[in-house]
């Protein structure tokens, strides 16, 4: 196939769902199920495209880019490459398994076409992020993303806490925004620099280019702005407190979040711009602790959540850190940990939208999120409790399921790091936490599904399995989530994914070779990822531990949770209050933002107006001193005129004698 139509296939992949936004904004109250069939139609065709792309760059995995010219110091442009290859690949299938899923969850709402043109657009921005051959169309299709969520996020809009949760989200994203921008800045000023001649200085190959003409103390500081605003767009600590409260809005709208848009917008950036981080070594540490500390810190808090889309939002938290810590021990296996954080990424993007699509099912039937109320739901809800229990055995690293090979790829690579760095925190951190993930995710599935039902009767009589527009995504998704991880680690070659996205990044997409990168990044990608099976091992058995507690308590209630989970219990009240971040987060805005803000009142209204006052003031003096000495009488003009030369003869005099 021609490159001229490969890159026709590659725009079209993101405007196909622009002009199903726009079709379904105009349309889609006059046509059945709210326009639903005018995104899927769109998206569908973005996926077949994304495959074309995908099998037509495979077999060299060479990259393909080409741009327009657009203003005079940037262009508008695509690249494809097995990075966003994969990458769009992802977002469009399950971006269409969920707007499928979403005819029969949204069914009867007055907003659904309204819904369904806003994550076409949404899913469009995602596409745009993917392909953004430059950062200035990467920041617009990220803003992009950003507007969707909020506009998402609050879809109930009439719902004070909707609105609340979408103000919130645009708010504390808008905050690793301005750091992003902050770093595109910097990194343009040293382009211009060390690059005068280059006509497009955030071109992402121009930029890699000169990646290592960058002073080192430049490139540290891009890369850690950069960071900053992948922390606030993939709910990293400590702006990770607007994506639980994202839960306001429909679950389809969550399950887009957080498996195939928005959030893993920030991991791909690092992704992304890896180079600039591997030439920034201290940045990836830093990358490392955040990512292995979030994991840790949000798996705690799902141990105790009641509200069951609350706990997947906390394991996304949780999954996104995983994902962090990936990238930072790529200070030790160099651009191998693009591949494995890409990885956990796909892999993560199907069980938990099959997570959020179950969840959605069961609230769909009970009408409610609380756990506390559900119970006994297996033999009404068989095919949504057993997709459900694939899920969750994905997201707890269970062999042969999905989440095991990617999860496990990134704490080889966090221990490999540990033994080189002596950073050995992350690793313990996530080992950690894949006990927590087993215990929290297990937990959630036998209080829904396990028992007696907890509903009131009447309520409870009305529980039934969702429509098949409803189970049939999920039953691709659960196939997904079974089998993905263990076909992609076993294709050609053990961990092919991994090697193939990673040699080819490091490589072809670079125009650098092993050498180049190794010398930009100091001792980066001379170490063989090779542990022990018993070390290999752990992350699983850990992982069937933590299912086998979850059983103990919830399933088999040997132990009664009531006597572990109680508000006398300090840490449970830790917990259950999630740190008392709110209470933070009120200091933090009530006395340092609302006491700064006073000052600067104080400044503006004693200083600024005062000193504007005090011009005004000496304006209207010296202007009635002039106004008394223009008289009209000639005398006095001549007496003045006289004085001043006698001053001035008498000033000269005065000079020449000194």
């Amino acid at each position: 196939m021609q490159e001229s139509t490969l890159m026709l296939f590659a725009v079209l992949v993101p405007l196909l769902p622009v002009f199903g936004f726009v079709l379904t904004l105009f349309a889609g109250r006059k046509l059945p199920h709210d326009g639903a069939l005018i995104p899927i139609v769109a998206i569908a065709g973005s996926t077949v495209l994304s495959v074309v792309l995908l099998v037509a760059i495979y077999p060299t995995g060479m990259a393909l880019h080409y741009s327009w010219h657009w203003f005079s110091f940037v262009n508008i442009g695509v690249l494809v490459d097995p990075l966003s290859v994969a990458m769009i690949c992802m977002v469009s299938f399950v971006s269409l398994l969920i707007h499928i899923y979403a005819v029969g969850y949204m069914k009867g709402d007055p907003g659904g076409a309204r819904y369904f043109a806003e994550t076409s657009l949404f899913t469009a921005g995602m596409l745009g992020v993917a392909l953004a051959d430059n950062l200035f169309l990467f920041f617009l299709c990220w803003e992009l993303v950003g507007l969707c969520s909020y506009l998402l996020i609050g879809f109930w809009y009439r719902k004070p806490s909707a609105a609340s949760a979408a103000k919130k989200a645009f708010l504390v994203t808008r905050v690793g925004d301005m750091l992003f921008l902050a770093g595109i800045f910097v990194l343009y000023a040293n382009m211009v620099n060390v690059a005068p001649q280059s006509p497009y200085p955030l071109a992402l190959t121009e930029v890699f280019r000169y990646v290592s003409a960058i002073p080192p103390d430049q490139l540290t500081l891009i890369a850690l702005l950069f960071f900053g605003g992948a922390v606030g767009k993939s709910g990293q600590f400590p702006l990770h407190i607007w994506l639980p409260d994202a839960m306001e809005g429909p679950t389809t709208v969550s399950a887009l979040i957080h498996a195939a848009t928005m959030v893993t917008a920030g991991v791909y950036l690092v992704a992304r711009t890896f180079p600039l981080f591997i030439a920034a070594p201290h940045a990836l540490t830093v990358v490392a602790y955040v990512g292995a500390f979030t994991a840790f810190f949000a798996a705690t808090m799902g141990l105790v959540m009641n509200d069951i889309k609350r706990v997947l939002a906390y394991s996304t938290i949780s999954q996104l850190g995983y994902m962090m810590l990936a990238l930072g021990a790529g200070a030790v296996v160099g651009v191998v940990a693009v591949g494995i954080a890409l990885f956990h990424l796909i892999s993560h993007a199907f069980f938990k939208a099959l997570l959020f699509l179950c969840a959605g099912s069961v609230i769909h039937s009970t009408g409610t999120n609380d756990l506390r109320l559900m119970g006994g739901l297996y033999s009404k809800m068989k095919i949504t409790a057993i997709t459900m229990l694939i899920g969750a055995a994905a997201l707890a690293g269970i062999p042969p399921f999905s989440g095991f090979y990617s999860k496990d790829a990134i704490i080889e690579a966090s221990l490999e790091y540990g033994l080189v760095s002596y950073h050995f925190l992350p690793y313990l951190l996530g080992i950690i936490t894949v006990l927590l993930t087993g215990i929290y995710i297990f937990r959630l599935w036998f209080m829904a599904f396990t028992g007696t039902c907890r509903l009131p009767e009447e309520q409870a009589a009305h529980v039934h399995e969702s429509p098949a527009v409803m189970t049939v995504p999920l039953a691709i998704l659960a196939l997904f989530a079974l089998l993905f991880g263990g076909v992609v680690n076993s294709w050609l070659a053990h961990n092919a994914f991994v090697d193939y996205v990673s040699s080819t990044f490091g490589t072809n997409v670079l125009s650098l070779d092993i050498g180049s990168l190794a010398a930009i990044g100091g001792h980066v990608l001379v170490h063989e990822r090779a542990v022990s099976t018993a070390v290999a091992l752990l992350p699983a058995a850990l992982a069937l531990l933590g299912l086998f507690i979850a059983w103990l308590i919830y399933g088999k209630r040997v132990v009664a949770p009531e006597s572990i989970i109680s508000h006398r219990n300090s840490l449970y009240r830790l917990l259950i209050n999630r740190y008392y971040q709110g209470v933070v987060c009120d200091i933090i805005s009530m006395d340092v933002i609302f006491g700064l803000a006073r000052l600067a009142r104080w400044l503006e209204g004693t200083l600024i107006n005062g000193s504007i006052w005090l011009i005004t003031v000496l304006g209207f003096f010296f202007g009635e001193l002039l106004r008394r000495v223009q008289s009209g009488v000639v005398r006095n003009y001549a007496a003045v005129v006289a004085l001043g030369t006698g001053l001035l003869i008498l000033g000269l005099e005065l000079w020449r004698w000194l």
